[in-house]
């Protein structure tokens, strides 16, 4: 499933194609994603122009005068810019017709993305105000998460993984943060000090902005927005090394399943 670091790769690829732009058209070859397309988006959508993308957690936000798309790529979604005479393939499922002739196309086999569309606050969306902050954010850190794990009887992986608490967190960088931390991924989240937190906080942040720099974690349905694989993959310290050598230590990496996820951790770095 492409995380936040896949998003946020894809949103900086399309963004300089779509700001400034207008909306010509929405050519919706198959409606049916995770929620059925509106239809009446086409004609809501026709003449807009856009004016601001983002991100919020998982969810790409293209804002028009008259409101904002939120756009999910789902388990195996990805977003390409192409020209308007690059015939689709199967499971392109539609094409934001832009100015200029070219398209942002959604291609997406297992159909769990979503475009929505909202002229409300997209921050009080259903699907985005229960939403934890940004790790990136200032609002992230030592105290916050100290705060939010107190009395906490959860697996601290499970619980840095939880959007409710923090966004963006997906299996693969919170087994590599912990790492960094030193923290052993069963640990009682309530049980770890703020002295503690603040290195995963640290670590978190560096995990993200390392695979963003990177262009997001080679995963088997993600490619991006340039057709290439990403590379983060390629410098992981534990995820899906089970067996191997600990590349700090020596010691074999440990495997189990929490949460139904595989986790990986160094018995010996991570306390």
């Amino acid at each position: 499933m492409p995380e936040l670091p896949e998003v946020e790769t894809t949103l900086r690829g399309i963004q300089p194609f779509l700001l400034g732009q207008t909306i010509e058209g929405l050519v919706v070859r198959d409606g049916r994603l995770r929620w059925p397309l509106p239809p009446d988006l086409p004609e809501r959508l026709r003449g807009q122009s856009i004016h601001g993308l983002s991100r919020r957690g998982k969810y790409i936000l293209i804002a028009t005068d008259a409101g904002t798309l939120i756009l999910h790529l789902g388990m195996s979604g990805s977003l390409r810019i192409t020209e308007a005479e690059l015939p689709p393939r199967k499971h392109d499922h539609y094409d934001l017709v832009l100015t200029g002739g070219k398209r942002l196309r959604f291609h997406d086999p297992r159909r769990f993305g979503c475009l929505l569309w909202t002229e409300s606050d997209p921050e009080l969306h259903a699907l985005i105000a229960p939403l934890g902050p940004e790790p990136l954010s200032a609002v992230f850190d030592a105290g916050y998460l100290h705060a939010r794990s107190r009395g906490r009887r959860a697996a601290v992986k499970t619980f840095i993984m939880d959007s409710h608490v923090v966004v963006g967190v997906g299996n693969i960088y919170a087994s590599e943060s912990l790492y960094r931390a030193g923290i052993a991924p069963q640990r009682a989240a309530g049980d770890i000090s703020r002295q503690r937190y603040a290195r995963l906080a640290e670590s978190i942040r560096e995990v993200l902005l390392a695979s963003i720099e990177q262009g997001g974690t080679t995963l088997r349905d993600f490619v991006n927005e340039s057709g290439n694989p990403g590379y983060f993959r390629q410098t992981l310290n534990v995820y899906d090394r089970a067996g191997q050598p600990c590349r700090a230590c020596g010691t074999a990496i440990e495997a189990a399943r929490q949460g139904q996820r595989s986790t990986f951790w160094c018995p010996r770095c991570q306390r």
